[in-house]
């Protein structure tokens, strides 16, 4: 069967995953660190090890500085490994004093809602 018999009967948008928090605008903290493009975040990512566990603050760590170090090591992976729309890469986070957790992350670049480029970043179970 052609796929072209198909009549989409639902789409779920960039726009509105953006608005029911599915995905996370973080275009400013991108721009920060060199992206050009906008930029969101997986919910779960971002609520599972960009956010620090509670009691981490005395370890010196914070969502910002933990996204920063997230965007960079995305830099470091895309300048080596991006295969023009996507990079798998590694980030350790440090999940509970002296304990870390190794994750795979996805940064993706694809159309948006009107066609125009951006980034999504991802654990690999998101997408």
């Amino acid at each position: 069967m052609s796929l072209e018999k198909f009549e989409i009967i639902y789409s779920y948008t960039r726009k509105q995953a953006l608005a029911d928090g599915v995905l996370i605008d973080i275009s400013q903290e991108a721009q920060e660190s060199g992206f050009k493009i906008p930029a969101a975040i997986s919910d779960n990512l971002f609520h599972r090890y960009i956010e620090p566990p509670a009691g981490l603050e005395g370890e010196g760590q914070s969502a910002r500085g933990r996204l920063h170090d997230v965007l960079e090591m995305l830099k470091a992976a895309a300048s080596v490994r991006w295969d023009g729309s996507h990079v798998f890469f590694d980030v350790i986070f440090l999940m509970r004093p002296r304990t870390m957790e190794k994750v795979k992350i996805l940064g993706t670049v694809g159309p948006d809602d009107d066609g125009k480029p951006c980034l999504t970043i991802c654990l690999p179970e998101d997408r």
